[in-house]
């Protein structure tokens, strides 16, 4: 067995050191997409004023179907239309006046599955924030109320109101149900920068 220099076990000890790193790293970035698999309304940033196309995303975290999603809308925000999504059947929710304060959505979602239901509405022209609270119901009668603070372990969805674009601009709020992928790259990124140094810190030097 070749005896390593003091050089050669040093570049060993910092390549696995880098390859520890680099995998825990990516551990920490990936942990987020999968705590984060709540009932949530995008964009999650919106310009006051603005007419919005909202999407709810609805996944399923258990091994049963769902059967039943509720959202309730700000009051601020008013609510305009809504698009169709086959399997489900769609209940608008009104007060006495017309106004559409949420909506209920029925159908059958499976196991590992999400899907999506878009609506319109109007944003307020004040305000930092709406929230969208929800609730999900799973075949054989669990309900999970999507309610809760920010940081809780069943929050409610927030979306923040930002200021609208200058005529001309061409900036504009977040595309509906598309949430920023730079997580997920920097994850992917790390991972791979901690796969390839763990290979060069297993890697047998060349006899001396």
């Amino acid at each position: 067995m070749p005896i390593r220099s003091a050089p050669q076990r040093r570049t060993r000890a910092f390549h696995r050191a880098v390859a520890v790193a680099s995998l825990v790293c990516a551990a920490a970035a990936l942990a987020p997409s999968t705590a984060n698999a709540h009932v949530t309304v995008w964009p999650r940033s919106a310009a006051r004023g603005a007419f919005e196309r909202y999407v709810v995303r609805v996944p399923n975290e258990r091994n049963v179907p769902t059967t039943r999603v509720e959202v309730h809308f700000p009051a601020e925000v008013r609510i305009s239309s809504f698009q169709e999504v086959a399997g489900w059947q769609l209940q608008v929710l009104t007060d006495s006046a017309g106004k559409i304060t949420g909506a209920v959505w029925t159908g059958s979602l499976p196991a590992k599955r999400f899907i999506e239901f878009p609506f319109i509405g109007v944003n307020p022209k004040e305000g930092e924030r709406i929230v969208f609270p929800a609730t999900q119901t799973y075949e054989g009668g669990e309900v999970v109320q999507w309610s809760g603070p920010e940081g809780s372990k069943t929050p409610a969805s927030v979306t923040t109101l930002t200021e609208r674009p200058a005529a001309g601009s061409t900036a504009g709020s977040t595309a509906a149900g598309s949430g920023s992928s730079t997580p997920l790259y920097v994850s992917l990124a790390a991972l791979t920068l901690g796969l390839v140094s763990l290979g060069l810190s297993l890697r047998r030097p060349s006899p001396s």
